[in-house]
C-alpha cells in the first residue's frame, strides 16, 4: 500500500534557508515551489528537495510537520541533515550532544 502523505523539507539555494511542508503529492508540490506558485517560497528560488518522510495518514505527517517547524524539531532536521547541508552551503549552529558546532558556507 502506498503511504500517500509526504513531510518534506526543501533547501532555498537563493538564501541558504530551509522549508518545511507535507503534501500528498511530492512532485507536483515541488513543482509548485519552484514555479513560484507558493508566495512563501516564490522569491526564495530555486529549490531543491533535500529530506522526505512517507506517512499513511495526514494527521501523522502534519504532526510531524508541526514538530519539524518548533525548534527541537529544527535541532532535530539540522542534525539529520548535518552532511547534506554542509555540502549543500548552509549556515547554522547545529546543537550537538558535545555542545553547540557551527555549520558554515
Amino acid at each position: 500500500m502506498p503511504l500517500p502523505y509526504c513531510v518534506y523539507i526543501l533547501f532555498s539555494y537563493k538564501d541558504h534557508l530551509l522549508y518545511t511542508g507535507y503534501t500528498s503529492n511530492i512532485d507536483l508540490r515541488i513543482k509548485n515551489h519552484n514555479e513560484g506558485k507558493t508566495p512563501s517560497t516564490a522569491p526564495r528560488r530555486p529549490l531543491q528537495l533535500i529530506f522526505c518522510e512517507f506517512y499513511l495518514f495526514e494527521e501523522d505527517a502534519r504532526k510531524r510537520e508541526m514538530y519539524f517547524k518548533t525548534a527541537p524539531g529544527k535541532k532535530a532536521v539540522k542534525l539529520m541533515l548535518r552532511s547534506t547541508l554542509t555540502k549543500m552551503g548552509y549556515s547554522a549552529t547545529i546543537l550537538t550532544s558535545t555542545g553547540d558546532t557551527e555549520l558554515s558556507h
